[in-house]
């Protein structure tokens, strides 16, 4: 009986235990099926989510070797092309100041006038010096007369006629010293009237009437010479190193006999009607600035240009063959080099290494790293990566800007 009885509780042991595990295990798989699910619905939820890459609108410029003509444009100053110092040649007090300050004045206008009272004394005085001496040589003259004759009929002496001699010699050389001082005394007499020796700018007197003059020393004013007109600019030794590297290399060529066009470029951005050439260069460099002076002449008909005014220089004419240019804006410099983005064959942007060269008004040269065809990023450089899609939404060939 009790045997039955173990029997009986063992075999509902094994019964309960396989009927737990067969629960346990739908529980696990509703489980599973449970978690299976809900990672499939956040999938798809993160999915619906997550916006899809857009095609980046952008201007480009196709590459395409051209001719480029070159513009250098530097910073100048205006020069007046002769500028003459006003000073007086002798000593005297101001009397008058006859021209009007800041003014254009005539050649032989009269400037200035110091007080001639002494100096017409003075000539007056030699003008007598000369009639004195005239007559002292008169005299000389009729005593070699006198002695002539009488020599020759034996009734003078020899040294009697060379003392006549002597004395009209000597009496001629004062009359000559005489002159000489008369002729002094008539040119200082002149210096009194101080006259403008140009045509020009005359600029403010610096003494006033009353003033004691001194020769040499003291400047009374400046009048300039405003037509043909100067400007002067300068190059660093930089860019001059440069500009011959590319004229040896055959990027860069110079009109025949450095025939450059100057053009100015006035401050309130208009331009100068008249066109100018370089008429100087200097043979060395300013040992302080490391620049070399460059000097253009040109006409001023109308004096719109005035010294010390600041100009912007252009000069054209020179033409860098076969070039390849793109607007400063396309360019991107970082640490790892200067480089620009083009679109390849996918429609998609990429970084392509350049070796640039100087700007060229609102380009830039580019030596290498660009080919003919490729299509380079304008606008639009700020919004990409390498890879991004893009769509090219206007294009410009290179050659439309000769």
């Amino acid at each position: 009986m009790f045997e039955k009885l173990l029997k009986k509780d063992f075999k509902n042991s094994h019964f309960n235990k396989a009927m737990n595990f067969q629960k346990m295990y739908i529980n696990s798989s509703l489980a599973l099926v449970l978690l299976l699910c809900l990672t499939c619905a956040c999938q798809n939820k993160i999915a619906q989510n997550t916006p899809a890459i857009r095609s980046v609108p952008v201007t480009v410029e196709i590459i395409k070797h051209a001719d480029i003509p070159v513009t250098f444009e530097y910073i100048g100053v205006v020069q007046s092309s002769h500028e003459v110092e006003i000073r007086a040649r002798v000593t005297g007090y101001l009397d008058q100041i006859a021209y009007k300050e800041g003014l254009f004045v005539k050649k032989s206008e009269l400037l200035f006038q110091l007080d001639p009272r002494s100096f017409q004394a003075a000539l007056e005085k030699a003008q007598a010096q000369v009639v004195g001496e005239q007559a002292v040589l008169w005299q000389a003259e009729r005593a070699v007369k006198r002695f002539l004759p009488l020599y020759e009929q034996h009734a003078a002496s020899q040294r009697d006629l060379d003392n006549a001699l002597a004395q009209e010699m000597s009496a001629n050389a004062q009359v000559l010293a005489a002159q000489a001082q008369l002729t002094e005394a008539q040119v200082n007499l002149s210096y009194t009237t101080i006259r403008s020796p140009v045509d020009g700018l005359a600029a403010q007197a610096n003494y006033r009437v009353g003033a004691l003059i001194s020769p040499g020393q003291d400047l009374l004013t400046t009048v300039s010479v405003m037509d043909p007109i100067w400007v002067n600019f300068s190059i660093s030794e930089q860019d001059v190193l440069r500009s011959q590297q590319d004229r040896a290399s055959g990027r860069l060529l110079f009109p025949p006999n450095d025939n450059f066009a100057v053009q100015l470029i006035l401050a309130d951005k208009s331009v100068f009607p008249e066109t100018g050439r370089v008429s100087f260069a200097s043979p060395t460099y300013d040992s302080k600035t490391g620049t070399m002076m460059i000097r253009v002449s040109l006409p001023n008909p109308d004096n719109t240009l005035r010294p010390g005014q600041f100009v912007r220089v252009k000069i054209t004419g020179a033409l860098r063959p076969n070039a390849i240019v793109v607007p400063q804006r396309s360019v991107v410099q970082s640490k790892n080099g200067t480089f620009v983005f083009i679109v390849d064959q996918e429609n998609k942007a990429q970084t392509r290494l350049i070796d640039p060269g100087p700007w060229n008004d609102n380009d830039w040269i580019i030596y290498g790293g660009l080919n003919n065809g490729d299509k380079v990023i304008v606008d639009g450089v700020n919004k990409v990566l390498p890879g991004t899609p893009v769509t090219i939404i206007e294009s410009a060939h290179s050659e439309s800007k000769v």
